[in-house]
């Protein structure tokens, strides 16, 4: 057999070979899925730890060049592990402040609320029964609606709600709770390290990217890296502050107002606002929702208004103000960020989509000016 056969026999093998790789691929493929999820949650610790150290990263340097500054020889040479130190003192301090003096307040108007439901329930009902005729609910049908809510009974709901397997799924949760226990012990450990060698780290993939590419290539990374810096920690780190602020601020605003579960409705809209434009408008529609029932329409209606009134405020002053550089997107793309993160990558797709949409602005603004022989905007 001479060397020209043996080339058409490897080729028509190579081929066999790849078709039937490709076939099993196929056909495997919810396999491959099934594998890469389980990768993916296997690997959510170290992504969530990246995230935190990520977070932390600029109130740790800002210590560390402080303590860099001072006289006293032993906070200059332990600088980098003083400020990592002290930035999750911080960090714990805050989070017992909220389990301490807040969480027990959301709890206890969650529990109230969760127990007071059949009677609100009922007194919706006997609402709606009691309308006069002209009322605007009896004219859109409303009580339909209501009738069919009659039927429901809800001691029978909840008593079908706790059977055999709901206790099964409840067990089942408290078995996952020792696993996010255990994921968040790694994740603290990871970017507790993560901060204290960020140093090497940078080094390390700095050193791997000059060998991978040449000079020119480098250089844009390290610009990519820049702004990709700048986006994502003035947008999550002023979206934090703002979501705490706006928090604060709405459930002041609803204890004056003498307003049922206020400091659970502020929380509430305080973490919602941390998505932009749809986060706000469901938070609100719940905390009006839940106020109709417990405080009445007239409040409700005052309720609504006060909080758009700050959203208002928030939208035009304060998150600005805490935001700093603009990430100069528009309301159109930041809703279609919004929208395509939270269907394929649930609400933290939904909270980081905005900044990878920017970057991608960024990238595509980048690739035009190259095209149109114009200088890159720095």
């Amino acid at each position: 057999m001479n060397s020209k056969e043996w080339r058409k026999w490897l080729f028509w093998f190579s081929f066999a070979v790849a078709v039937i790789t490709v076939y099993k691929t196929i056909d495997s493929v919810s396999a491959i899925f099934s594998w890469i999820g389980n990768l993916f949650n296997l690997l959510m610790p170290f992504f969530m730890a990246i995230l935190v150290a990520y977070i932390l990263y600029m109130p740790s340097r800002g210590i560390e060049n402080t303590l860099n500054k001072s006289k006293k020889r032993f906070l200059k040479k332990h600088s980098r592990g003083i400020s990592v130190l002290l930035v999750y003192v911080i960090a714990a301090l805050l989070i017992f402040v909220i389990f301490r003096f807040v969480m027990p307040t959301i709890t206890t108007s969650i529990t109230d609320l969760a127990s007071n439901i059949p009677n609100y329930y009922n007194n919706a009902i006997d609402y709606f029964n009691n309308l006069e005729e002209d009322s605007i609910f009896i004219k859109v049908n409303a009580k339909q609606y209501v009738d069919k809510l009659q039927e429901i009974n809800i001691e029978q709901q909840i008593l079908k709600w706790i059977n055999l397997d709901n206790i099964n799924y409840i067990v089942g949760g408290l078995v996952g709770a020792t696993n996010v226990i255990f994921d968040l012990f790694v994740t603290v450990v990871v970017s507790v390290y993560m901060l204290l060698e960020r140093s090497d780290i940078k080094s390390f993939l700095q050193n791997l990217s000059s060998a991978i590419f040449d000079k020119k290539t480098n250089e844009s990374i390290s610009r990519y890296y820049r702004k990709t810096n700048s986006i994502f920690f003035n947008y999550i780190s002023s979206q934090l502050i703002d979501a705490v602020v706006v928090g604060i601020i709405t459930s002041v605003a609803m204890s004056i107002m003498k307003v049922k579960y206020a400091v659970l409705l502020g929380f509430l809209i305080g973490l919602f606002n941390i998505i932009p434009y749809f986060g706000a408008i469901i938070a609100v529609a719940l905390a009006i929702i839940i106020t109709i029932f417990t405080g009445g329409f007239t409040q409700a209606i005052w309720l609504a208004i006060v909080v758009v009134i700050l959203q208002q405020i928030d939208a035009n002053i304060i998150n600005p103000r805490i935001l700093g550089n603009s990430l100069n997107l528009s309301p159109i793309l930041v809703i279609f960020a919004v929208t395509v993160g939270g269907t394929y990558f649930g609400v933290l797709g939904m909270f980081l989509g905005v900044p990878v949409a920017a970057f991608l602005k960024i990238v595509i603004e980048d690739f035009i000016a190259i095209r149109n022989n114009k200088e890159i905007k720095e």
